[in-house]
């Protein structure tokens, strides 16, 4: 009796999938990180020094306008940071836009991570 070979089965190629490298954002440059936050700073100090005029009033739109173009500083200064989304909305909120939100947002997307343990 003969026995019975099974067939011999060949594997395919298999394209190997390089490890995925470090995606953390390239340490922001001192220059820029200072300027978000001056600019940050700014912004919060004028809504605080306007608030007669920014509030239920004429100039509310003016208000709106500071934001947006701070907004898209930040976004030219800092790049896409989440910190960003709840201040914009928060500073579009009466009084509640009198927290210096601008410059938690911009400390929060700059600082540092922490050392691993």
């Amino acid at each position: 009796m003969s026995e019975i070979q099974p067939p011999s089965i060949e594997e395919p190629e298999v394209e190997r999938i390089p490890q995925p490298r470090d995606r953390s954002p390239a340490p922001l440059p001192h220059g820029r990180r200072r300027a978000a936050l001056v600019i940050a700073i700014i912004a919060d100090v004028i809504q605080w020094i306007a608030f007669p005029l920014f509030t239920w009033g004429a100039a509310s739109p003016v208000n709106d306008a500071v934001d947006v173009v701070v907004a898209l500083i930040m976004f030219r200064l800092v790049g896409f940071h989440w910190a960003f989304l709840p201040a914009f909305v928060a500073e579009l909120i009466p009084f509640v836009d009198l927290v210096p939100s601008w410059t938690a947002a911009v400390w929060f997307a700059t600082r540092s991570p922490s050392p691993p343990r």
